[in-house]
């Protein structure tokens, strides 16, 4: 967690550190009124506390948002569990076999996902034959990677004409997403980031519930946390949809989510001026719309939590367009308090359901 700010407090630091030995052993900014330099110094100093401070502040940000330290002092039973990434110790990944014995529907619809990458060589792998091992007869897959710096590229060269992928600059992964879609065709469609993977048997799965109702527009479903190492760490496990709380907080998996693709003509393709909150943004378009979500009973996907992964880094970010979002649909910015004021009731479900499946009351 604490590596994501290591680069820029190494810096902040060792800036510090030449800036201190520019000024002698006891120098004041009232022994240097008379240079320049002293000033020049002393105001880079005091911009470089200021920039440490911001960082701690971050730093603490993240970990009361991201880390178990947060519900330190708490009952554990309580914690929790839907926005609670590490709840117990690494363990291997473990499924219900008959996810991997999932039929696919015999006329099953035609599925188009994408996958927008950028320098995440290290998880690409994972998240590909996640997809491909589907082994789900009518996918389009495609690969949409902005311009790497890393072994991205050769990686996806490896997988020659089992894989459709482009390497090019873009403007973010809105963008990414939506450049790929244009080239990708399917009846349903959705995305997975390029550290998330798959569970077995998911595509068979979503295909026959999309074919049993008729009338349901999007799907998602229960997730996984795992680690780095692709190691088990927590599970979400959601219950039914709420579309009152999905105005307060973004509940919904994007990992896990699939939609029709008249969904996506009807209300248009990801907003590309929203760099962290694009999924919640695209869910709150449709389901003000009208389209119909359904929850259903079964682990989707897996979301891998590391330090570099967009959602910790861009926290800063990712809350002032969370706020954006809140305001254009309730008309106004709500405080922290509000927002859980009003999530509490889908929050209280969701702890109930959690520990029904904890206790093996519930099973998925």
């Amino acid at each position: 967690m604490w590596s994501l700010l290591g680069v820029e407090a190494r810096r902040a630091f060792g800036k510090l550190r030449s800036l201190s030995h520019r000024i002698p052993a006891g120098a004041t900014r009232t022994r240097m009124t008379g240079s320049e330099t002293g000033y020049r110094v002393e105001d880079e100093l005091q911009e470089l506390r200021d920039r440490v401070a911001k960082l701690e502040a971050r730093t603490e940000s993240i970990a009361r948002a991201f880390s178990r330290v947060r519900h330190q002092g708490r009952r554990v039973g309580l914690r929790p569990p839907l926005w609670t990434f590490e709840q117990y110790g690494a363990r291997a990944l473990n499924v219900r076999p008959a996810y991997r014995d999932e039929k696919i529907p015999p006329d099953a619809v035609s599925v188009a996902i994408v996958t927008p990458s950028f320098n995440h060589a290290r998880y690409l792998p994972a998240t590909i034959e996640s997809v491909l091992g589907q082994n789900y007869p009518r996918l389009s897959y495609l690969v949409q990677d902005g311009g790497s710096s890393d072994n991205t590229v050769d990686i996806l060269r490896s997988y020659g004409v089992r894989l459709e992928w482009r390497s090019a600059r873009d403007a973010g992964q809105a963008q990414a997403i939506n450049h790929a879609f244009a080239a990708c065709k399917g009846d349903v469609m959705a995305y997975l980031n390029s550290d998330d993977t798959l569970l077995p048997g998911t595509l068979a799965y979503v295909a026959g519930v999309f074919r049993s109702r008729p009338d349901v527009d999007v799907v998602y479903g229960n997730r996984i946390f795992v680690d780095r190492e692709g190691l088990e760490i927590g599970r979400a496990v959601l219950p039914r949809h709420d579309a009152n709380a999905l105005y307060w907080a973004d509940y919904v998996p994007q990992e896990t989510m699939f939609w029709r693709r008249w969904v996506w003509e009807a209300i248009g393709p990801f907003d590309e001026s929203f760099q962290y909150a694009l999924d919640w943004d695209f869910i709150l378009r449709a389901q003000h719309a009208g389209f119909k979500f359904l929850r259903v009973p079964r682990f989707l996907a897996c979301f891998r939590v590391h330090d570099e992964q967009k959602t910790a880094v861009n926290y800063d970010l990712g809350r002032e367009e969370m706020q954006r979002l809140r305001k254009r649909y309730l008309g106004y910015e709500p405080t922290h308090a509000q927002v859980m004021r009003n999530i509490t009731p889908y929050l209280m479900r969701q702890l109930a359901v959690h520990w029904a499946y904890r206790l093996g009351i519930l099973r998925f």
